[in-house]
Formats: C-alpha cells, sequence, structure tokens
C-alpha cells in the first residue's frame, strides 16, 4: 500500500487500535510493583533478586527498542505491532507458571523484548499514518493508554492477588491481548515508507553489551561492591561498547539506528527532558507500594485502591493536555509539570509510619499531574519536528533511551533504599533504641524518604532544559535531504 492511501482510513479507528496494544504493554510493568513483597515471600528470596522481573523487564524493553526502525521498514509497522503483541502473550502465559524467582526473571527478560517493540512502533504509526495537525491530541491518546494501565494497574493486581494469586497478574494479559490483535489486524493499515537495509550486527551486539553491563554493575554495585573488580570490569565493558556503539552508527552507511536524529536540537532538549521525567516518576510507582505495604501493612488491593485516583487523575489530564497544547505550546506545559512533578516529590519524601493516606493520595496526584503534562508535551514537540521517513529511528531512539533510564532508575533507586537503610539501622542502634521491629520500620521509612529527596533533585534538573523547548530550530540538512527524497 502506497503512502497516499493511508490518508482512507479514519482516526479513531487506528487509534482504538493503537490503545490496546500500548496499554497491554505498560500494564506489564505496572502490575508487578504491588506484587513484589508477595513474589519476595513465595520465592524466599530478597528485594535485590526480584526486582530484577522488573529491571530485566526493562531492560530488554529498552535495548530491543534499536531494532524497530529496521524491522519496522523489512516486515512493516503494523507487523512488527502485531507480531510483538503474540510474542508478549505467549511469555505472559511462561511467567504466570514460573516456578522459581530465575524462571520468573528469565521469562519476564523474554516477554520485555517483545513488549519492547510496541511502543516504539506505535509511536511511529502515528507519526507516518496521523495527520500532522492531528498528531498532538493522538500522542495525547497514545500516552492515555499507557497511563489508564498504572491507573488500574494497581486496583486490578490487588484484586487479583487477594482473590486469586500473584499468577493472574501475567494470565489477564491473554483476554486483553486477543482484542488487541483482533483490532490490529481489522484497524491499521499495511503500508512501507522505505526498505530495509542490512541489519547492522555490531551496533546491535554493541548497544546489547553497554546496556546489558552498565545496568547489571549499577544494580550489584552495593552487593559486591563499587571498587570490586567484578563492577569495575562492568562499568569499562559499558562505557567503552556505548562508544563503539555511538561511533558505529554515525559512521556506518547504513546504521541499525540513525543517531543523526540527535541532529534536531528540539528533538535533542525533549528527550533529555523526557529522560529525566521518565527516571523522577519510577521513584513513585516503585517506593510508594513497598512503603504501604511493609511499613504499614495494607494489603494489596487497598494499595492499588489508594493510588488509583492519583494515576486516574494523570490519565484524564494526558488527553486534556493535548487539546491545549496547540494553544500554550510545550515550553508552559513542560515547565509546569516539571514543577509539580518536584514539588510532589517533596512532599512524599517526609513520609512516616503514621502518615495518612489522603496525604499521600494528594501529592501523588500532584505528582502525576505533572506528568501528563510534562511527559505529553515534550514527547509531542520532539517528534513533531522529524519527517515521518525517519520518524522510526526516531521513535526507537526515544524509547530506547527512556526505558533504559526506567531500568537504571528502579536499579538506582533500591540500590539507594537498601544502602541507606543499613545506614539509619546503624544510626538507631547507636541511639539506644532496642526494640528491632521499630528500628526496622523506622529505617525503611527514613530510606523511602532520602529516595524520594533525590527523585526531586532529578526532576528540578529538568527545568533549565524545559525553558528552551518552546524555541523552533532550524531543520538541519539530513532533515531536508529525506524530506526532498
Amino acid at each position: 500500500m502506497s503512502t497516499a492511501d493511508i490518508k482512507n482510513f479514519r482516526f479513531w479507528p487506528i487509534m482504538a487500535a493503537i490503545f490496546f496494544g500500548s496499554f497491554l504493554s505498560i500494564l506489564g510493568i505496572s502490575m508487578i510493583n504491588i506484587a513484589l513483597p508477595i513474589l519476595m515471600k513465595d520465592f524466599n528470596t530478597s528485594l535485590s533478586t526480584i526486582q530484577w522481573t522488573l529491571t530485566g523487564f526493562m531492560l530488554s524493553m529498552g535495548t530491543i527498542a534499536p531494532l524497530t526502525s529496521y524491522l519496522g521498514d523489512k516486515f512493516g509497522y503494523k507487523n512488527v505491532y502485531l507480531y510483538s503483541l503474540v510474542g508478549f502473550i505467549a511469555f505472559s502465559l511462561l511467567c504466570g507458571f514460573a516456578w522459581s524467582a530465575i524462571s520468573l526473571i528469565i521469562f519476564r527478560i523474554l516477554q520485555g523484548i517483545f513488549s519492547g517493540l510496541v511502543l516504539p512502533a506505535t509511536m511511529t504509526i502515528i507519526f507516518q499514518v496521523i495527520p500532522r495537525e492531528k498528531q498532538a491530541f493522538a500522542i495525547s491518546l497514545w500516552a492515555l493508554s499507557a497511563m489508564l494501565a498504572p491507573a488500574f494497574g494497581p486496583t486490578i493486581s490487588g484484586l487479583l492477588i487477594q482473590g486469586l494469586s500473584w499468577q493472574w497478574l501475567f494470565f489477564i494479559n491473554v483476554p486483553i491481548g486477543i482484542i488487541a490483535i483482533f483490532f490490529i489486524i481489522f484497524m491499521i493499515p499495511n503500508y512501507r515508507m522505505s526498505t530495509a537495509k542490512s541489519l547492522d550486527k555490531l551496533g546491535l551486539i554493541t548497544v546489547m553489551i553497554s546496556s546489558i553491563a552498565l545496568l547489571v554493575g549499577l544494580s550489584e554495585g552495593r552487593a559486591w561492591g563499587w571498587t570490586s573488580w567484578r563492577i569495575m570490569a562492568l562499568f569499562i565493558i559499558g562505557l567503552i561498547s556505548l562508544v563503539l556503539f555511538i561511533r558505529r552508527e554515525l559512521t556506518t552507511a547504513e546504521p541499525m539506528l540513525d543517531l543523526r536524529v540527535f541532529r534536531n536540537f528540539r528533538f535533542s532538549i525533549t528527550l533529555i527532558t523526557s529522560t529525566i521525567i521518565t527516571i523522577s516518576l519510577y521513584s513513585g510507582t516503585l517506593l510508594i507500594p513497598l512503603f504501604l505495604q511493609n511499613v504499614q501493612h495494607v494489603t494489596p488491593l487497598d494499595t492499588g485502591l489508594i493510588l488509583l485516583p492519583a494515576s486516574l487523575v494523570m490519565a484524564i489530564a494526558m488527553p486534556f493536555a493535548g487539546k491545549i497544547y496547540g494553544r500554550v505550546g510545550p515550553r508552559v506545559l513542560t515547565i509546569v509539570g516539571v514543577v509539580l512533578i518536584a514539588f510532589g516529590s517533596l512532599e512524599v519524601s517526609w513520609l512516616s509510619n503514621t502518615i495518612s493516606h489522603g496525604y499521600i493520595i494528594f501529592w501523588m496526584t500532584v505528582r502525576n499531574l505533572g506528568v501528563a503534562f510534562a511527559s505529553m508535551a515534550s514527547s509531542t514537540a520532539g517528534m513533531a519536528e522529524i519527517p515521518a521517513v525517519m520518524s522510526g529511528h526516531a521513535s526507537a531512539v526515544n524509547n530506547w533511551i527512556r526505558n533504559v533510564a526506567g531500568s537504571f532508575a528502579i536499579a538506582l533507586f533500591t540500590t539507594l533504599l537498601a544502602s541507606n537503610m543499613t545506614k539509619h539501622i546503624a544510626t538507631e542502634t547507636q541511639l539506644g533504641e532496642k526494640n528491632p521491629l521499630t528500628i526496622q520500620l523506622f529505617s525503611y521509612t527514613m530510606s523511602i524518604n532520602d529516595v524520594f529527596w533525590v527523585a526531586t533533585i532529578i526532576a528540578l534538573i529538568a527545568i533549565p532544559f524545559s525553558l528552551i523547548i518552546g524555541k523552533k530550530y532550524k531543520k538541519l540538512d539530513f532533515v531536508n535531504t529525506v524530506e526532498a527524497a
């Protein structure tokens, strides 16, 4: 099918097909958060181990994302989207049948490989198929699907865990996935904007080695020792591989991931902002469920209900931001969003074991409202300046960096939580506190507060970048060349 025929397809059927798949992909992340304490108990393992069900999933999502543009050119983005969902469903079933923490982690990593193709494929379809004047609203709906997953994910997770078992967190993906597959087959057009080139195998190998080495080093630094030879070797290998990957992609005639998209200044600035927002976001999704269940002993179901209002506000605010984007511009939306994220993170850094759930709900709502505004505006502003034929590469770059950043965020926050808890336990013991339970609960709470302080600082770093998002920049030669072609 030619690109001209794409215009014959209607907006809402295409967005419905995109909506279901994106929702399912993010649901794979949001539903597991509440289950971490349950999985630790069932598999008799530590948080540093079981967090790899999250970290490994997101790492594989980020590592596979650079392949999206190659696969999209070779097989078509509709087929990439379709078969990635089929693989996601298959490994969801295997996750439900996992017999140990290691088997669950392995299946989650494989599940993440397929999930990692969904978001860049759907984002590319939007910027290639949807008319430019509707792209901001389309992106807000695309992001809405991703926001509804964390909105309902914790509540669904709590219901399934309390009424059935944690295995149903994965089995539930099957009926939703079948609906998504039906919509994809009948509502997304088959089209091709360019032909596939040969696969850059060296680029793929170097980016995989870099991502895995750096993340494992960050995750295991505390356990193995930050100055141990294993950690130092991982960081050296990771950094060298990253440099080799960047050099390879900038010099080869047929790159797996065309890094020339970074020549567009606005794309680069918005990607930095989006990455910072992503890192800050994961502090709340990881830490609040742990605090509610481990400190206040709230049930998984009640944890989901406590998190529901904030997530619903985020979901409702996303399309609203898409509607007003054209009037207020990306700069205002991004700055307002980042300020709300930082202020909300600061307020939840003062938790105590007697803090009211209303306090948590209110400030998590403030944070999530900021995420809705900032993430929608920064994503749209950067991608809007990339020509349609290059949108596959830009989308792959966008999702690769943000997914890897999310993986790093989880590893970083988990490491900080554990190391700070050890320090607080030592301090409380020296001060004369003798009740072990009191020491543990207080130290755990203070450690969570410490991590939220870090998340606040990370969010504030995005403000200088947000100030220059609104500027328009001249398209560079590679963009003009592509458009002329």
